[in-house]
């Protein structure tokens, strides 16, 4: 049975998510800062990473990309949307925040153009566009394991921002009803930021989605 693990990184405290098999090969989602203490933590779980997926490509869900990709030596994979948002300090919003330091990336080894199901290795699970935080912003969802890596769209009580460039409120709240809230209401929900929740938990008491 796959299991996952919430890393909070950074300033801004970004969720990056481990999800790992039993034979200690592991999935990396949204390495946003400090490499080196993710590689600290995987190393002493003896856990082999074999891909990076990112959810979207603002700065502090990226920041440690290239050093997590450079020391394991494996892909990452990102909506075609964004792409460009890896090597762009004003589409990755760095160049905004004066706290944070310029991010610029390499480019992605591979994007993903379509809502899919795919596997690698052991790991299978789906690809749902949840843009409106962000135009390229993807959630992943593990069918089989009830939970769903969700970035910044859908946060415990909240909903992504959307006043940052390519954000759009209509458009993020469409994604959340039609791709999230589908999901059976015992889904868990890894968001972005802060603790985890469930579909069910949203539905009920989620402010931003009452009255849609």
């Amino acid at each position: 049975m796959m299991k996952w693990s919430q890393i909070p990184l950074g300033v801004l405290q970004t969720n990056c998510y481990i999800v790992e098999s039993p034979d200690k090969s592991c999935l990396i989602f949204d390495p946003g800062s400090e490499g080196k203490k993710l590689i600290k933590w995987l190393t002493k779980r003896e856990l082999k990473p074999i891909a990076i997926f990112l959810t979207h490509a603002h700065f502090d869900h990226i920041g440690a990309v290239d050093e997590v990709r450079d020391y394991y030596r494996i892909p990452v994979y990102i909506h075609e949307e964004e792409e460009d948002w890896l090597i762009d300090p004003a589409l990755n919003g760095s160049k905004f925040f004066k706290m944070q330091e310029l991010i610029k990336m390499k480019k992605a080894d591979y994007t993903l153009k379509k809502e899919e199901t795919i596997t690698i290795e052991d790991f299978t699970f789906s690809i749902f566009e949840t843009p409106g935080h962000s135009p390229g912003s993807v959630s992943y969802f593990f069918e089989a394991e009830g939970f769903v890596i969700s970035g910044d769209a859908l946060f415990q009580n909240s909903i992504g921002r959307t006043d940052l460039p390519g954000g759009n409120h209509k458009q993020l709240i469409k994604s959340i009803h039609e791709k999230l809230l589908f999901l059976p209401e015992e889904t868990v929900v890894l968001s972005g930021h802060g603790p985890v929740t469930t579909i069910g938990e949203e539905m009920d008491s989620n402010p931003f989605l009452n009255g849609f």
